[in-house]
């Protein structure tokens, strides 16, 4: 049915929800789970520090895969992270795209609120929103 499930994530506990979601799914149906972090463009931090953040925040995906037999595809992309999950899931070849309502706290909470709602109305694939 769904043979490539794209994870948009940004480490926080709300992804890892997500994360778990796609693994445990991937399972079941012999799928390959893509892990997408975005980092985003209008962050002011060094760029080395965001990759570094990203390359973790990917690696700890790809370990749940491992222990849970899925395979673990890895995209680490600089951009925005509302305006590019459009992009990313054709490059991709999702099929279907499972991504957590909220990130992370504060203002970036609000932000990944709209990466969810922007990636609803744009993806043309299946989206499973996780709370």
């Amino acid at each position: 049915m769904f043979e490539r499930i794209m994870v948009p994530t940004d480490g926080s506990e709300y992804a890892a929800k997500a994360e778990d979601l796609a693994i445990e799914l991937a399972g079941r149906l012999g799928s390959v789970v893509v892990a997408v972090h975005v980092i985003d463009e209008k962050l002011i931090y060094p760029f080395d520090v965001l990759e570094e953040e990203g390359k973790e925040i990917l690696a700890a995906v790809q370990r749940k895969g491992r222990e849970a037999g899925v395979q673990v595809d890895e995209v680490l992309v600089f951009g925005s992270p509302a305006h590019d999950m459009k992009k990313i899931a054709e490059k991709t070849g999702a099929d279907l795209v499972v991504i957590a309502s909220h990130g992370r706290s504060g203002l970036e909470k609000l932000l990944m609120g709209s990466v969810a709602e922007t990636t609803l109305k744009t993806v043309e694939v299946p989206v499973l929103l996780v709370k």
